[in-house]
This record gives structure tokens, sequence and C-alpha cells, in this order.
């Protein structure tokens, strides 16, 4: 009707309108008489307000006078109208036929009616209302009767893949390669259903189950199979085994932070086997673990990225969805956030009020797969190993407060009213009181103490325990969802790597082998590593050098600023400068510290993903390992040097009074009389807690912003090419088309942060105790704000399959390692442990009297190579001074020389790194053999259910044997029973004959 009229060429051709949409349009020419004028006039005007219209069915919904009568928004009529479109409103109702709401309306206009059946299209074509990104206001429980809201048109095949191009400026080029692109999936037996009722077209994917019999055969996938004798006493024995006194009652203790079985019921154990077709009686086929959603999306992704969409001479370079996308051919292609689903996460998991619960890990499996779900379970299992090193830190730190008054370095300190500290630059600082460092002597003690030793002994047995443990805890993981036994090797090569091969001259002849028939086949050839992926690794860990080098010059930039400002605040002046010294500057170099560390950070994290696409990686997990290794050196070197700096450095090679040390001309920083543990706690609370907020507010914000604004542009029509254009109402391709990309590796940033804040607090907890705890909380609510943004503001990501946390556990066993040296050396030598053991040992002080006074050497103020300008300052006459070194007095035959007592106390110290590194090492390699990788109750219920495995296969080949002999034995005697038969009738038919021949 409506090709006659119209005008406009953004209008809807009826070729291109579904079912839906043609009843809408129908019903609206039905109500007014002058057919064809008005009707095209009632449709423009309709368009242009049917988003508005839209946008008022959530107020419409929930106002109880919006229809019926005079006081609603939109005048709907009288009578059974207005009772028709309030209905149609409410949950589990479902209309007919739109025209049955038209003729109840009574003395509505036209108009009034014409609105009311775009309401009741808008119903139709919708079964929930946008209250939330894919959650309802009622929780998800109403309006779940639309079939077609993620399915194809006939409401049975589910939408497992959606992809989507602007329709209105495809060039033909892009056409056509769409075209043959999409004739290559339905050859592989895709079936696919084209949506082009708004600007941007869809494709809806589904997947018959012969595909994915197919594809899980070719990619070695196990599923469960159906219950097979014996399977239950193995089941029954080891839940025996782990149902103990002990674990009943810690699961009556914390029964608060336990799921909820009615949503997340409690899945019983299955046997999982490689899909074969000829063994198909044997699955499971309707256990929900079979070929579930994640498995199934993988699938097809996999067919995706391996199909062809030019003619004539097909290159590698030539196929997959990434090529397509990459090229603009189409804009995006992904899967299907189920809303069901969701909402039960969202509720139960993607909730900040249920921080303290345990994680769905089965249902996260089966909704994003394996790899996000081992991401998950690895950071609620680190969390909860917190706990105790948290539980410990905090009783470390409160040691400090209770013996505070016992420290004898700050009571002497601040009881001192006549030490004089040399000035701490060159001509214009002033001589310095002992006592006013005072407070911060107090605070240093907090965290050196007679504690610091035990809990940096009791962290370094924690690392190694967590690791030992959480490979007990994912091998059981892995194991319960089929996954044992599954390796990268099993891996396809990725199309881009096929691609790059395809492209090299020297390797385009090996790529392809090409048979009698024409046809060519894409090979996997051997790459040799010194003539062709040297030159790219080497290049890209050479760029990842220099970048170091850049962060190391931007910290020792920062280093420089500190002795500058130290110098050029004291030309100002200040009645505190003290607390400048010891407080602020720190502060805010460790805040400039930070904001230079995050531009290289960002800076480097995008340029390391073209350096690793530069590569030969052949398969993805071979990519992800290479991008995880360059990205992690420049972060290890970028957020630690300058803790490395203030522990290892600063303070150490200062020189003394008479000679100095300098860097560009700068006297080298010193640490206050109580040492520099204090600010190296500043350094680390600053850095640690800022790079958790920021990291915050960038995974939230920023994806909530542009979400929201891809929202509103999507619905408003902010950048469509003809302003009165508005769109159809959503349905579950169109919202999810307006979330943020899942990319590849966007678990990298997640796992970055926390394998950060792993060498935080194993490196340098030491030196502020409370750092797990810190790291606790921030964890309990990163959990939650990993899942919403996963599930709010991203799009579903295709599930990948994984038995580990890959890399990741390779790099906390290396800072593990690392850390035992550092906090070796940094007992040593920034804390006051060993010169009070050799002092107590060496003056018979235990009580430690006069410790401070042996710290402090002597100064004579005539031998300052630059003398200060005091100017009106008190202490112009001042002839003796004080700082911090072991050194002869000036009236010693060998004035400023190395005492014996300070060769004694570096030996103390290097032999205190040598017996605690040694005595560290040999417990943690005691603790990684008596902890094996997977528990022996694990191995033998493995092995149990292989031996299990290989008689049922054996037992159903021989039944299947039997079966096929007696059926060749059954055909056998039929045939010669038909022989007989037929022999007889010849006999019969002869002895007639010749009856009637006599």
């Amino acid at each position: 009707m409506y090709s006659a009229v119209r005008t406009h060429d953004y209008d809807y051709p009826e070729s291109e309108m579904d079912e839906r949409e043609s009843l809408y349009f129908d019903t609206i020419s039905l109500a007014e008489s002058e057919a064809a004028a008005a009707a095209a006039a009632h449709r423009k005007s309709i368009s242009q307000s049917r988003n508005t219209i839209y946008h008022s069915a959530v107020d419409l919904a929930g106002d109880e006078g919006g229809v019926g009568g005079g006081g609603g928004r939109l005048r709907l009529g009288g009578g059974a109208a207005a009772e028709h479109a309030a209905l149609a409103w409410q949950p589990g109702y479902r209309q007919s036929t739109a025209l049955e709401h038209l003729n109840g309306g009574g003395g509505g206009d036209h108009t009034d009616a014409a609105i009311a059946a775009q309401m009741i299209a808008l119903q139709n074509g919708r079964n929930h209302l946008p209250t939330g990104i894919g959650v309802t206001g009622d929780g998800g429980q109403g309006g779940g009767d639309d079939e077609t809201y993620r399915r194809f048109d006939d409401g049975k095949r589910s939408v497992d893949f959606v992809l989507a191009y602007n329709g209105e400026t495809q060039l033909e080029e892009h056409r056509r390669k769409c075209e043959i692109f999409e004739a290559n999936l339905q050859r592989e037996g895709l079936q696919l259903e084209h949506n082009k009722v708004q600007r941007v077209h869809f494709i809806k994917i589904h997947a018959p189950a012969e595909v994915l019999y197919r594809y899980a055969e070719i990619l070695k996938i196990k599923v469960p199979l159906k219950p097979i004798p014996g399977q239950d006493q193995i089941f029954a024995e080891s839940a025996h085994e782990f149902k103990t006194c002990f674990s009943r009652m810690c699961k009556s203790l914390f029964s608060s932070v336990q799921l909820n079985t009615a949503l997340f019921p409690e899945r019983e154990p299955r046997i999982h086997l490689e899909f074969s077709r000829n063994y198909l009686e044997l699955y499971d086929t309707e256990h929900p673990n079979f070929l579930d959603a994640s498995t199934r999306y993988s699938i097809i992704n996999f067919i995706l990225q391996r199909q062809r969409f030019v003619e004539g001479e097909e290159t590698a370079d030539n196929l997959g969805i990434e090529k397509l996308v990459q090229d603009g051919v189409y804009t995006c292609a992904y899967t299907l956030h189920d809303k069901d689903d969701r909402d039960r996460l969202l509720k139960e998991w993607a909730n900040i009020s249920k921080w303290k619960n345990l994680q769905p890990l089965d249902q996260i499996k089966d909704y994003f797969g394996a790899k996000v779900a081992l991401y998950f379970a690895w950071l609620g299992f680190y969390t909860q190993m917190l706990i105790p090193i948290s539980v410990f830190g905090v009783l470390c730190f409160l040691y400090g407060f209770i013996t505070w008054n016992s420290d004898p370095i700050s009571r002497d300190i601040c009881d001192d009213n006549g030490t004089i500290m040399c000035p701490q630059c060159d001509r214009s600082c002033d001589y310095w009181r002992l006592n006013e460092t005072c407070t911060s002597s107090k605070f240093n003690y907090l965290i050196d103490n007679n504690m610091t030793v035990v809990f940096a002994f009791s962290m370094a047995i924690w690392a190694v325990v967590y690791l030992e443990f959480w490979k007990r805890y994912s091998a059981g993981l892995v194991h319960r969802w089929g996954l044992t036994g599954f390796t990268h090797h099993v891996e396809h090569p990725r199309p881009q790597y096929l691609a790059r091969i395809s492209r090299t001259k020297r390797l385009a002849g090996k790529a392809y082998e090409q048979d009698q028939a024409g046809k060519r086949t894409i090979l996997d050839p051997d790459v040799p590593f010194w003539s062709f992926k040297f030159l790219p690794n080497f290049t890209s860990y050479s760029i990842m050098v220099l970048f170091i080098c850049i962060s190391v010059i931007a910290i020792a930039g920062i280093i420089i600023y500190r002795m500058a400002q130290r110098a050029s605040h004291s030309i100002l002046g200040s009645e505190n400068s003290m607390t400048f010294k010891v407080m602020i500057l720190p502060m805010t170099a460790g805040i400039i510290d930070l904001i230079v560390i995050s531009l290289l950070d960002m800076v480097y994290s995008s340029l390391a993903v073209k350096l690793t696409n530069y590569e030969y990686c052949r398969t993805q997990t071979e990519y992800d390992e290479s991008l995880t290794i360059k990205n992690y050196v420049f972060q290890f070197v970028n957020y630690y040097s300058s803790l490395f700096y203030i522990a290892f450095l600063k303070g150490k090679f200062v020189g003394y009074p008479a000679k100095y040390n300098r860097v560009l001309g700068f006297r080298q920083e010193e640490c206050n009389p109580g040492g520099c543990l204090m600010e190296l706690c500043m350094q680390l609370v600053i850095i640690m807690a800022g790079k958790q907020a920021v990291n915050a507010i960038v995974e939230m914000l920023i994806p909530y912003l542009m979400r929201t604004f891809k929202e509103l542009s999507y619905r408003h029509g902010w950048y469509k090419s003809h302003q009165d254009q508005r769109l159809v109402p959503y349905n579950q391709f169109t919202e999810d088309y307006n979330l943020l990309p899942a990319e590849n590796n966007s678990l990298y940033v997640e796992y970055l942060e926390m394998v950060v804040q792993f060498g935080f607090i194993t490196l340098f907890s030491l030196a502020f105790p409370l750092a797990p705890l810190l790291a606790l909380l921030n964890n309990v609510i990163e959990v939650r704000l990993d899942a919403i943004k996963m599930l709010r503001f991203l799009r579903r990501p295709v599930g990948m399959r994984a038995r580990d946390i890959g890399v990741w556990h390779s790099i906390m066993t290396v800072v593990t390692r690392i850390a035992v040296a550092s906090s070796a050396m940094i007992i040593a030598f920034s804390t006051n442990l060993i010169p009070k053991i050799v002092y107590a040992a060496s003056m018979g002080d235990p009580e430690l009297n006069n410790y401070l006074n042996f710290t402090l050497a002597v100064f004579n103020t005539k031998d300052f190579q630059v003398q200060p300008l005091l100017g009106g300052s008190q202490h112009v006459n001042e002839t003796v001074c004080r700082y911090t070194e072991f050194r002869n007095s000036p009236e010693d035959p060998h004035p400023y020389k190395r005492p014996m007592i300070y060769w004694k106390i570096l030996t103390g110290r290097l032999a205190f790194i040598v017996i605690y590194q040694n005595i560290i090492t040999m417990l943690q390699g005691i603790l990684r053999w008596a902890v094996p990788d997977v528990s022996g109750r694990l191995l033998k219920r493995i092995k149990r259910e292989n031996f299990l495995l290989r008689e049922h296969i054996i037992e159903y080949e021989k039944q299947h044997a039997m079966k096929l002999v007696q059926t060749e034995l059954n055909g056998q005697q039929k045939s010669e029973g038909e022989l007989r038969q037929r022999n007889n009738e010849t006999v019969i038919r002869s002895r007639d004959e010749a009856t009637s021949f006599v």
C-alpha cells in the first residue's frame, strides 16, 4: 500500500518489513478513511514520533492514570481501547492482533487509534521495558513471553551470533564481500536471517546441531556423558572424603556467604569425554553443560574466523570476520547476552551488596567461558587468601602502637634538646635540631620494630602457600568443567598468523598446496626462528628496553626534582621546614610519580599490541603470552623503580659534609635519623592506592560514559543522515549493539592490575603491614565491579577454553622469588635491626640507651668545603654538627674514615641477607614439594574415571559390533529364506506347467 506514496529514501520498503512491522503500518492505514495521502501523512508523523512514544512507554507502564480518560500523557480514547492499551503493558499479556484493539476503541479518533496501534506494535516487538541495560524493573521476571526477542522470526531458532553493518552507506565492494562471506557461512551449515528495518542492518546467525557436532569433534571439545556403571561409587566416595566434620562445621558457620541454591543449584558431577559423532548415543545431550552457550559461540566464532570473502585467487589474508570488521565491511560481530541468565547474575553476583557471597563459578563458566571464569575464580581465591595475612598485618601494626613508648630511638630524639644537625644542602640550608623529627621517628617505629622481620618472613611463606594452593584449587575446577588435559597445542593457528605467512614471499609457496582438481589448501608451514622470527622479536624487546630506559629517566628526573626542591625551599624559608622535608615533599613527589607512571603506561600499552602484531605468534595463547611478558616487564620497572630507589639507594651513598656525592651538582637525598622506611611506606601507599583508584575510575566511569553516549546517539539519531528518521523498538541484538566491544585480550588489563598489586604487597609490604588489608578491601569491590562491567557495559565475549591462568602464574612465581631477596635487603639496609644487634653485642647495652648517639657522627664546621650562608640564623657560631653516618670524629688520627664498627655492621647485614634468603628459599622449596599441583584424591578419581570410561567404550564397541554381526546374519538368513521361497515357487510353477501340458 505504501509503495505508491513513498516520498522519502528513508521510508521502509515492504520487502524490508517483518510481520509485525507490516501489521503495524497496515493497521494505521485501515484507521484512516482517506486511504493513500492521509496514510502517508500519518506514516510520516508516526515515523517522527515513534522514538518519543517508545521512551514514553516506560512512564506509561507505571502511570495508573496514563491510559484512558483525559489525564494521561497520551489520549487513547475511551472504553475498550483504553482498557486494551492498559492491559498491553501488563506482564504476561499477549494480544493476538493490533486490529482487535483498534476495533474496540469506540469513539476515539483516528490519530488516537494510530498511536494506540503503534504502542501495541511496540509491545509485540519487545518483551520488556528498557529500565536498564537488559534489566527489567522487576528483576527480569516480567514480560518473558516474546519468542522473537532474541530468536529468528519463526520464534524457534535462537540467535547465536550477530553481524551488523550500515545499510545506508554500504559500498558496492563491501556488499559483494558480504554476499560471498554469507554464502560461505551457509555452505558451512549456518542459518542466516536478515533484519533490515533499521539504519543498522543485522544478520542473525543460528548454528544447527549438526554443525555444532561436526566442529565440536574437530575442536576436541569435551562434553558430559550419560551416567555409566560405577561412576556413582566414585562420586559417593569423593563426596564422603570431603564431607568431614570440619567441613560441615565450616559450611554451617559460613552459611551466610553461600550461594542461593534456588537460583544456582549445585550440579551433579559427570564424566567428560571428547565429542565424537560415532559415540553420540553415549553423551548426555540434555545436560545443561552439554554444548552450553559459550561453547556454541566459540564454535561459531571459529567458523567466522576462517571463511573467505573474495572470489578468484584466495589467500589467507582474505578470510575471517576480524578482517572484515577491520576493513569496515561489517561494523561489528558479537554474541548476545541472555536476559534471564544475565538478570540472575546481576542480582546475585554483579552486585556490590553481595560482596561477601561466594561466586557462581559454574554459571560464570557457562555464560562467559572457562577463560573468564578462571579469572574470576583466581581473583576470588586470591582475595580470600589475603584475609589471614591482612589480619596478621593488622596485628603487627597494632604491636607498634602498643609498644610505641618503648622505642629508645624515638624517645631519645624527642627528649633531645641540644643536638644540632648539619645542613641538608650546601649554601642555603640552615642547621636544624634533631628533636624536630620527633613525630616522624615515632611513626617510623610503627613499621620498623621487632615484628618487621616476622611479618616479612610470614609474607614470603604466604606467597608460596597461596600459589601452590591455587594450583590445587584450579585443578579441581578444570576437572569439573571437563578441561583436564586441554593444552594450547590443540589450538588452531590464528588467521592473522596465516595471513602474515601468505604475505611473506619465502613462505607463501609453503603456505598452500594445490591438488589435481586445482583446489588450494592452506598449510601451517614451519617458520624458522633466525631468518623470520628473530628480527620481529628483537625489535619488540628492543623497543621495550627503550621504554624501560625512558621510565628510569623519568624516575631519575623526579629524584632530581626532589633534590632541587629541597634546596629551593630552603631559600624561600618556612617556619615548619622539617614537616616539608619529611612529609610534604615525599607526598608531592609520589603524586608526580603516579602521574608519570600512568602516562607511560597508557603509551606503552597501545604500543605493545602493535609490536606483538608484528611477531609470528602462531596461536592465540602464544600471542597473549608474548603481549603479557612485554607489558609486565615494563610495568615492573615503571611501577616499582621509585620504590626500589627509596629502599636500596636513597641515603646509602650520600658521603659526608666534607665530601658529599653529587648528581648534576645537587647533593643526594638523605634519610631522616629514623631511616627511609617511613618514606617508602608513604610512596607505597600513594602509588598503590592511587593506582587502584585510577583503575576503578577508568574501568567503570569511562565505559559507562561511552555506553551512555552511544545509546543516546542511537536512540535520538544524533549522528544519522536524516533528522526525521527514527528507529524501531529495541530487541536483544540492538541493545547489545550499543555496548562496548569485548576484546580478545580484555582480561589482560584485569590480570595486570591484580598482579602488580601482588608485587606491591610481596615486595614492599614490610614497609607498610596494612598493605594486604588495602588490597583485600580493594579486591572485594573489584570482583563485583569487574562483574558489573562485563554484564552491563561490554558485549558478551566469545567463550574460550583454558586450563589455568597462563603465564601469570609463572610471573607471580618469579615475583615471589624476587620478593625474598628484596625483603632481605630492605631489612638489612633500610631498617635498624642489624645496627641494633651489633651495637648491643659490641657495647654491652641491651637496652639501647646510647644507641642514638652511636648512629650520629661528629663534624667540625670549619671543614665545610662550601660554607653555608646563614645570615641572621641563631646557629651562626656553631662549631660542631652531627650527621647520620658511621665515621670517625675530627680528632681521630684518621678523621672521617670508616671505623671498625661500620665494617662489623656491613658484615652483619650481608650475613643476614645470605641466611634469611637461604632459610626462606629452603622453606619455600619444602612447601612446593609438600603441596602437589593436583591433590592425591583428584588424581585417584581421574584414574578411576579414565578406567571406567575405557571399559564403557570397549563395552559399547563390543555391543555395536554384535549388532552389526546380528544385522548381517539376519540379512543373510532373510536372503536365504527368500531364495528358498523363490526356488519353491519355481518348482511348483514347473509342476503346474507339466500337468497342464500332459
